[in-house]
């Protein structure tokens, strides 16, 4: 007798958190383009609001809670801004490779870290570049999916279903 395994998956990104993150991130980064003085406080707030918004939509706490402190950090620390700040998207990179399967976005994500590691004097546009692709990507994903009725692709479940023979 044997026994075969399959994954299901489903997904669980509705629209609604699609749209408020992806008009959070425009917002922030063309608050940093105009006011790249206020850095700090732009990208910190940008950050705990990112945290609160993955805790309202029951992310994972880890996936919601590295925004928190990064913000937290950059609060208390704003000289340490681009270390801070490359480390969150070296980490959301990382996540949006490997949990969202948002390939390219995840690439881009790390691109901007290391630049950002690499130009520290130019932080707030590298900033404000990540935020406003970021926003902008997320509004196209959810027209190409909108024929789909599980809504964008985001972190998946998997489960799996058993069935013998």
């Amino acid at each position: 007798m044997a026994t075969y395994f399959q994954i299901s998956i489903q997904q669980h990104r509705p629209k609604q958190r699609t749209v408020l993150n992806a008009l959070l991130a425009i917002a922030t980064g063309a608050l940093t383009l105009m006011y790249p003085n206020f850095l700090y406080l732009i990208a910190g707030g940008y950050l705990l609001a990112l945290g609160l918004l993955f805790l309202w939509f029951k992310l994972p706490p880890v996936i919601a809670l590295f925004p928190i402190v990064t913000g937290f950090l950059i609060f208390s620390f704003p000289e340490l801004i681009p270390i801070t700040f490359a480390a969150f998207l070296g980490f959301f990179g990382l996540v949006l490779l490997l949990a969202f399967q948002f390939a390219i976005m995840g690439f881009f994500t790390l691109i901007i870290a290391v630049l950002i590691v690499m130009n520290p004097e130019s932080v707030a546009y590298l900033i404000a570049a990540f935020l406003l692709l970021y926003g902008v990507s997320n509004i196209i994903r959810l027209f190409q999916d909108k024929g789909n009725r599980n809504g964008p692709s985001g972190f998946e479940e998997a489960k799996v279903i058993e069935d013998g023979e």
